[in-house]
């Protein structure tokens, strides 16, 4: 039969996406790879096309698992049972495409309804990871599925097995397969953990020259029009790659890796700054891939540096900066908390900021200020002209943050966004698992008959049914989707904030957590404090320009009134948890933490401290707190005093 697939030589451009395919394609211990990029760049097409190139398998005749025949120890339960009594038969190797909206069941494997229902028998029915074993899983939006869905896929790659524990029945199947999963970043990054666990990475962008753009335009066409004469006009360069990956694949177990190339390989990653040792890992195995490909037998440093990029580029973390003059090291903090990101923007926006930087840089090294007699002058209001004539300072440059979101519970919810995930009444969402509850008459069909097959045999039959069903049996299901939250941000615009370009570097980062509220769909307000009190900047709204406008106008200036910042955010959130107590909104606290202005006669530090305890007993609010104080010879971390609370 005829397979329409475009050629895998015919695709124009896209040479470090076919490049890493064609790694995985040698080695499938490399581990799969992750395409991140926008939409519309052959992605898929290139992953059909790769299955065309690869050899044809030997697999044990009618296994739903594809067992491989020659190595007992890669095969089924079934199989391995049956000792060698067995047929061999061969199959081309699959793309089995992941379902965004699979189950568990679907995924992993379940009950087999017919046989429960038939015969009264508990038996496995094979899921997608055994279609896919031997075979190729593509995975499109993988950042868009449940964390839950890509855990099973991510251990069953990760252990070449997966094992189906359902319904009384226990069983374990080989699930060796290539992974390759797409990702649009702007619809919401991958975990770091899960992240990690793909050998491989490439950013794919769009062809940009014109001359390319009709080349792949003319071609498409071409396809289209007559998609034979197409095929057979590139027949003998796939059939030339193909057979290169097949000596590939044969050549591969005798590839010499010298080891003095895992002492480079381990200073390269010790240089990339990457958690773990996966890295080094699948750098060797890449190295590998790469020098076979090429017809050698030895691995070379060039080799590893052909595939460095592949390995590192979502791993990399960017090293510690130097520490700037009359500060600690910094080298002991890890690399992405809240001070380290600040600092490290106002390193970067310091040199537009030298005018009044010396007398707010002294500020800094004073003693706390209730050490001092309360009634004392003005001194942080007039320690420089910066605060007393409210600077207004530049928005810093923008950058990626972390996923903030609130814990998943169990509480069913309205609404649409693209940040938490809940439960939800309606029969949109996700269908994530099924429960005896009747909350929304959404019948899960699957549940229901797997409930009710095993016990068919002893039911009595009515005629014209082919089941019986009883009360019992029914199960509805549970549905998963993500909504918006609500933001709060409570920003310290004291005087302090502007030593060392430190709000410069602070309305980076509230301006890169717009955006990303901005993407998620949520709802922000706005809280600054400074001099005696805190002024609610922005109610709760969905625009999230506006609130961007006014970040860039707020002036600093002034003492650290932190406990009337808190007083009011918890005014705020209060407010808004009356109109909606199923909400779950997020407080962003941006501060250095120098409290020096109390609402009571306890002392500023202490009062705050006290506030922000009584703040956290509502288990629907999540609380983060950004850390901007300056790591120098003085360093009094009362905001982190304050996270921990």
């Amino acid at each position: 039969m005829f397979k329409r697939i475009f050629p895998f030589t015919a695709i124009v451009g896209q040479e470090r996406v076919k490049q890493a395919l064609l790694l995985n394609a040698a080695n499938p211990r490399i581990g799969g790879v992750l395409l991140r990029g926008e939409k519309g760049t052959a992605k898929s097409t290139m992953v059909r096309a790769l299955a065309e190139l690869l050899p044809e398998i030997d697999v044990v005749k009618n296994c739903p698992y594809s067992c491989d025949p020659n190595d007992p120890r890669q095969m089924c339960d079934d199989c391995r049972g049956n000792h060698g009594d067995y047929e061999v038969t061969k199959r081309k190797v699959k793309v089995v495409t992941l379902p965004l909206n699979a189950t568990e069941d679907r995924v992993a494997g379940g009950i087999d309804f017919s046989l429960a229902i038939k015969q009264g028998i508990r038996a496995v029915y094979p899921g997608l990871l055994a279609e896919a074993n031997r075979s190729i899983l593509y995975v499109d939006e993988v950042n868009l599925l449940d964390d839950h869905i890509v855990d099973i896929i991510l251990d069953a790659a990760a252990s070449g097995w997966n094992k189906i524990e359902r319904e009384g029945i226990s069983f374990r199947h080989p699930a060796s397969f290539v992974l390759i999963g797409t990702m649009n970043p702007e619809e919401g990054e991958l975990r770091p953990q899960l992240l990690d666990r793909f050998g491989l990475c490439v950013e794919v962008t769009g062809v940009s020259e014109a001359e390319m753009r009709i080349e792949l335009m003319l071609k498409r066409e071409a396809f289209d029009s007559d998609p034979e004469t197409f095929i057979a006009n590139y027949r003998r360069k796939n059939d030339e790659l193909a057979r290169k990956i097949a000596v590939a694949r044969r050549n591969l177990p005798r590839v010499i890796f010298p080891d003095y190339l895992r002492s480079f390989i381990a200073e390269l990653c010790k240089e990339s700054f990457v958690a773990g040792h996966r890295a080094d890992l699948v750098l060797e195995q890449a190295a590998r891939a790469h020098s076979v490909l090429e017809g050698r037998d030895t691995v070379s440093t060039d080799d590893i540096i052909a595939v460095s990029d592949f390995v590192l580029l979502h791993r990399r973390r960017d090293s510690a900066p130097p520490p700037p003059p009359q500060a600690h090291n910094h080298e002991d903090e890890k690399a992405d908390s809240p001070d380290k990101t600040e600092s490290q923007g106002e390193r970067q926006q310091s040199k537009g900021n030298h005018g009044n930087q010396n007398n707010i840089e002294k500020s800094d090294s004073r003693p706390l200020p209730e050490q001092q007699s309360k009634g004392s002058s003005e001194e942080t209001e007039n320690l420089s002209g910066v605060e007393r004539e409210e600077v207004v300072f530049e928005i810093g440059r923008p950058f990626s943050v972390k996923n903030i979101s609130s814990s998943r519970d169990k509480i069913y919810r309205r609404g649409s966004g693209r940040r938490s995930r809940t439960r939800v009444f309606t029969k949109q969402g996700r269908y994530v698992k099924s429960s005896f509850l009747n909350l929304t008459g959404d019948i899960a069909l699957d549940a229901t008959l797997r409930a009710a097959a095993p016990y068919q045999k002893k039911r009595s039959r009515t005629p014209g049914l082919v089941i019986t069903l009883r009360d019992t049996d029914i199960r509805e299901k549970i549905r998963e989707k993500k909504t918006g939250n609500f933001l709060l941000f409570v920003v310290d615009a004291s005087g302090s904030m502007g030593a060392r370009g430190r709000m410069v570097a602070s309305k980076g980062a509230i301006m890169s957590l717009l955006l990303d509220a901005y993407q998620k769909r949520d709802k922000v307000a706005m809280i600054s404090f400074r001099r005696q009190d805190a002024v609610l900047n922005l109610p709760p709204t969905s625009s999230v320009e506006l609130a961007g406008k006014l970040l860039a106008e707020m002036p600093v200036g002034g003492r650290t009134p932190l406990s009337a910042g808190l007083v009011t955010a918890h005014r705020e959130i209060t407010k808004f948890l009356l109109r909606d107590p199923q909400a779950r909104p997020i407080v962003l606290i941006i501060t250095d933490g120098k409290t020096n202005v109390s609402l009571s006669e306890k002392k500023p530090v202490e009062e705050a401290l006290d506030i922000a305890k009584k703040m956290c007993g509502d288990p629907r609010v999540t609380y983060v707190v950004v850390d901007t104080e300056e790591q120098g010879l003085v360093t009094f971390g009362l905001a982190r005093q304050l996270a921990v609370v």
